[in-house]
């Protein structure tokens, strides 16, 4: 049996076919967890040489097989033969031509999980056989075209990042797609097998940028949004430069210069108390008072009720009250260094911080002694900085922090080494009569979810876990602390498959509740610094005494598995991206610019806590172990910068693809304009005799500029011929796509169910959305099992619809609900209308 202070997937045994990104960090996260990991690369090494394969491939053992020769397919079975789960990342039926099977091997050993990771879904007729790098895939789901108001005023279409999103979604949902299969194989015997396709991640990923609510009420639109109209209507160019767009940003929400010469983000345009404290250590709040700035009691009134025009706390401020605090902010920032006001607002609870470099990132004080960034000794860069562990437990055993580096083995050697785990009975594979017919149910089927998170990344935790069955309370304040675009309008999409409840646990009566409900569920769930857990009664010995055994989950801005100096500082996915160097990579280090994917590090962060929610089921499944799970944006925000975010001596400059005008890497992995649109070609200088084999670039077999070559000869043809010349010689390219146009091909009607069948894209029109409005959104279809039950889920509720059912259901009379509702220590609502207007 695992000791009580082991690591989680301790005597899990992977094998890794995985190459490029998403495979081989799936395994790698299962390995940073305990699992011990055999990755295989081909006679000539993996297909991405580089150094962040010392990351990708760390607490691995690394064995060369040639799967086209009968000696290494053999090999490859024997190791398989010995293991729990097998992965890998290609194109679909690249791995059973040469011998590898995924579907007899389970039909001869159904206690096995097998995952398959392909760039497109294997039921794309369209797209499976494509060759789907990053970039093609990134591409191909409108990822390069949904940038953002800020790209769309300054005429930036398409634009390019490096930021491998489509695999960092892919990581995180498929490690936790393989951790809940593996405790359904402990209850049944059985595994599985799953697909996890890129393109579907990465949808899910853009969720947020991809949702449309119909007749959307004209108080959300923003500053960018109407100039974005007035141009059009006006027909007016599309050339904002960066300096005059921040005039069109919320003061809460926008990039200051410091008195370094540094910038700070500041954000917290929609919770009151965050705003006013901004203010005021800026030292302006008394003049805009005395200015006559206004304050709404009731944000999430009709506007027409308001008691005042505006209110700080509101997104978006109207013009005239965003130029007057914009410009005593500006003045007001330019009084102290970046650092310093990063000290200022981390200590006085205000979402806030300097925008660095993802090499200032790596090697800050906070990351390396919070554990979000470890040092491993590699065999061929010596001792390097990488990303910490995704999730953990708290209390988790320290060796977490002090990953194995990767080693070259033999195949005999890696044998021993599967073999001496079950050798040790830790962990056995099921066999003969353990091993029960599937179930067809969820993975979560009868788990009790408490969900008490806000905003973003925590609720889009339990979300994410909705889809597998299980059954989620979501319990808020009965006054909101967010105004309703942040409140309300993101809970169409982090609310689904819940029921909502409203409860003040501040009051005795409503603390009593509170503990009926958490003797009722399996796991709370909360985003919130440290700090708090005590006030809350949400830490361990709490929690324990009203339900012992209750497993717990928390999700945060910088913690990391130990305590560092920003441990307690609260913030959002923005305040992540600027710190990490994300920003001035995106938009350049003179001129920091926000990711434009609402939810960049924050979906992810919730697919993060899903997999530490996963993790402490198994676990306590498996040895009793009560855990508390952990992750953190700061924790995500390295595996969305996986090929950038490590250092060591000697290592080349930090100089990957940044700013506005960059549309690729270089002049063989770049967009270009083609007679009719844009095609993204991602090839490598090694491919130049592909290419030159094509008429009309014969050209580029002896040039010294190849993208001028490209670019003009690419520019006289239309982008089908491109594509079908270019595909016919091996080549990867796609042509660029918007979300609007995907919408628009693959939208249903809502029906209950998650389509699964329709290949990598899927979304689900609401007509009788409870918002009053129609909705599109996309499905929860990433992950796709061959034996258990992907549920629909049901649109997010009003606040408050389920408090009297949620209430009852823990023994509470209709008498007792009517008082707690009498005296406000219940609600039903937090408006008249679920969306204000």
């Amino acid at each position: 049996m695992k000791t009580n202070n082991s690591l989680p997937l301790s005597g899990v045994r992977v094998v890794d076919f995985g190459q490029q990104i998403a495979g081989p960090a799936v395994a790698m996260v299962m390995a940073d967890l305990g699992a011990t990991v055999i990755h295989i690369d081909p006679p000539q090494g993996p297909s991405w040489n580089h150094p962040a394969n010392a990351v990708l491939h760390r607490n691995k053992s690394i064995v060369k097989l040639d799967l086209k020769t009968n000696q290494g397919r053999s090999e490859a079975l024997a190791l398989i033969a010995e293991s729990d789960i097998v992965l890998e990342s290609f194109r679909p039926g690249t791995l059973k031509r040469l011998g590898i099977d995924f579907e007899a091997l389970r039909a001869d050993c159904p206690e096995l999980i097998t995952l398959s990771i392909p760039g497109f879904a294997s039921n794309d007729a369209l797209r499976r056989e494509w060759k789907a790098t990053e970039a093609i895939v990134a591409a191909t789901c409108g990822a390069f075209t949904d940038m953002g108001f800020n790209r769309v005023l300054m005429g930036l279409n398409p634009s390019f990042s490096p930021l491998p999103l489509g695999s960092s979604y892919t990581i995180t949902l498929s490690a936790t797609s393989l951790v809940l299969a593996l405790r359904e194989r402990e209850k049944t015997g059985r595994g599985d097998h799953i697909e996890v396709p890129v393109a579907a991640a990465m949808m899910e990923g853009l969720s947020y940028n991809s949702y449309v609510v119909e007749g959307l009420p004209e108080r959300y639109k923003t500053m960018r949004e109407h100039e974005i109209e007035h141009r059009r209507n006006n027909h007016l160019p599309f050339d904002v430069s960066y300096e005059a767009l921040q005039e069109y940003l919320d003061p809460f929400y926008r990039t200051y210069e410091c008195a370094d010469g540094r910038m700070f983000y500041c954000v917290c345009p929609s919770h009151r108390n965050h705003a006013k404290r901004a203010l005021k250590v800026l030292g302006i709040y008394d003049d805009l008072v005395n200015e006559g700035l206004p304050e709404v009691n009731d944000l999430h009134a009709p506007i027409s009720e308001w008691d005042g025009e505006t209110s700080i706390g509101v997104y978006p401020l109207p013009k005239k009250w965003a130029d007057i605090i914009s410009a005593k902010m500006k003045e007001a920032f330019l009084k102290k260094s970046s650092e310093e006001w990063g000290c200022i607002f981390g200590e006085e609870k205000i979402p806030g911080a300097p925008h660095r470099t993802t090499q200032e990132w790596v090697n800050d004080d906070h990351t390396n002694k919070a554990g979000l960034i470890v040092e491993v000794n590699d065999p061929e860069y010596g001792v390097m900085k990488q990303p910490g562990p995704i999730t953990w437990f708290e209390g988790m055993d320290e060796t977490i922090l002090h990953p194995k580096a990767r080693k070259a083995v033999s195949f005999e050697e890696a044998l021993a080494e599967l073999k001496a785990i079950a050798g040790s009975e830790e962990i056995k594979r099921p066999t003969g009569q353990d091993i029960k017919p599937a179930s067809g149910n969820g993975w979560l089927d009868g788990v009790r979810i408490l969900d008490l998170t806000n905003v973003i990344a925590g609720p889009h935790s339990t979300a994410c876990l909705a889809r597998f069955g299980a059954e989620v309370i979501k319990l808020d304040t009965v006054k909101p602390m967010y105004d309703p675009l942040i409140g309300t309008l993101f809970s169409f999409q982090t609310n689904v498959g819940k029921s909502s409840a409203l409860l003040n646990i501040m009051t005795d009566e409503g603390r009593e509740a509170f503990n009926r409900l958490v003797k009722s569920v399996d796991i709370v769930v909360i985003n919130a610094p440290e700090r708090q857990m005590i006030s809350l009664g949400l830490d361990h010995e709490s929690l324990q005494a009203v339900h012992p055994g209750v497993l717990f989950c928390r999700l945060d801005c910088l913690g990391g598995p130990r305590p560092g100096p920003k441990t307690n500082y609260i913030g959002y996915d923005d305040i992540i991206q600027a710190n990490s160097g994300i920003m001035s990579r995106f938009g350049g280090p003179a001129t920091p610019e926000e990711h434009a994917h609402l939810g960049t590090l924050d979906v992810n962060c919730g697919f993060a806590g899903a997999l530490g929610m996963a993790l402490a089921l198994y676990d306590k499944l498996k040895t009793g172990r009560v855990a508390r799970a952990r992750t953190s944006l700061s924790a995500v925000t390295n595996i969305a910068q996986l090929p950038f975010a490590f250092d060591y001596e000697g290592r080349d400059p930090f100089n990957d693809p940044s700013g506005r005008g960059v549309l690729g890497y270089d002049a063989y992995s770049h967009f270009y304009q083609t007679l009719d649109s844009w095609i993204y070609l991602d090839a490598l200088e090694s491919d130049v005799s592909k290419l030159a084999s094509i008429e009309g670039l014969e050209e580029l077999s002896n040039t010294s500029d190849p993208y001028s070559v490209l670019r003009e000869a690419l520019s006289h043809a239309p982008s089908e011929y491109w594509i079908h010349k270019l595909r016919a010689t091996g080549l990867a390219v796609a042509e660029q796509q918007s979300i609007e146009l995907l919408r628009s091909k693959y939208t249903r009607k809502a029906d209950g169910k998650v389509d699964l069948h329709s290949g990598s894209f899927a979304f689900s029109m609401y007509e009788d959305h409870p918002s009053g409005h129609c909705v599109t959104m996309v499905d929860q279809y990433a992950i796709r099992p061959s034996e258990a039950k992907i549920c629909g889920v049901t649109p997010a509720e009003r606040w408050g619809e389920s408090t009297r059912e949620v209430l009852a259901a823990v023994n509470y009379s209709s008498e007792e609900i009517d008082f707690m509702l009498d005296n406000g220590i219940a609600g039903l609502g937090w408006s008249k209308e679920f969306l204000p207007s």
